[in-house]
């Protein structure tokens, strides 16, 4: 009888033991689980304020011309003049940026052949609630990044044409694609990796979205350097029409 009372006794102990197991097991689970729960709300919480007062989604249309990453300056600048009523491919923009051979300068020169078409450049602040506010303006924003890996990248040049705020990714027209999806996060470091640089393509009387009127007013100064004259008139007098 004692012998049957101890086997009780111990029974008793082993099933108190993993009742307690199971107990502490759930707990640590339901911790687990507030823990991704609150970092899950951490992270749809980092959007900056700037960008929650923007339309939740935008999506912008437009002519594209797709083309191999290497070519991704002419093919980008290309589609932007094309959306500003300009007939041109990207074949025809190579002689002009000095193709090939000057790709080290392929930035500047895209710049400057944007002012002879009587184009504004407008350069933006590297940040992605300056970007994503051209867009929901209407403004398709011409930006650097760098694609590939940790072994190999290179900088390309792309259209960001539209942001889902809820998703937390942009849209980019690039390479062969017209819908390439980032999150927030890959954009803003391939972006600023790449030098942060991104201007607008505007036509003279198109003033961006919280225009810096001194910046404005310098790229209209600009485009009158390169013997735009009346195009830069146009732009100043816009400007001071708001």
């Amino acid at each position: 009888m004692i012998n049957g009372l101890a086997g009780n006794i111990v029974a008793w102990r082993l099933n108190k033991r993993v009742m307690m197991v199971r107990v502490f097991s759930r707990m640590l689970s339901a911790a687990l689980m507030a823990g991704c729960v609150v970092a899950l709300a951490g992270c749809a919480g980092s959007v900056a304020p700037e960008i929650k007062r923007l339309p939740e989604r935008v999506e912008l249309s437009g002519r594209f011309y797709k083309g191999v990453a290497n070519q991704s300056g002419p093919q980008v600048l290309a589609s932007m003049l094309s959306q500003q009523n300009i007939v041109i491919t990207p074949g025809l923009l190579d002689k002009p940026l000095h193709l090939p051979g000057a790709e080290a300068q392929l930035q500047q020169n895209m710049v400057n052949l944007a002012r002879e078409y009587g184009m504004v450049v407008y350069p933006l602040d590297a940040t992605l609630p300056a970007l994503l506010t051209q867009v929901a303006a209407g403004y398709p924003v011409m930006v650097r990044f760098t694609e590939g890996s940790a072994m190999w990248a290179e900088p390309r040049y792309a259209i960001l044409t539209g942001y889902n705020r809820q998703k937390q990714t942009v849209l980019l027209r690039a390479g062969m694609s017209q819908r390439t999806l980032m999150s927030f996060g890959s954009f803003e470091s391939a972006f600023k990796d790449a030098g942060g640089w991104a201007v607008l393509i505007q036509n003279p009387t198109q003033i961006p979205a919280q225009v810096d009127q001194q910046r404005w007013l310098k790229a209209a100064n600009d485009l009158a350097q390169a013997g735009q004259e009346p195009a830069a008139a146009k732009a100043k007098k816009a400007l001071a029409a708001q």
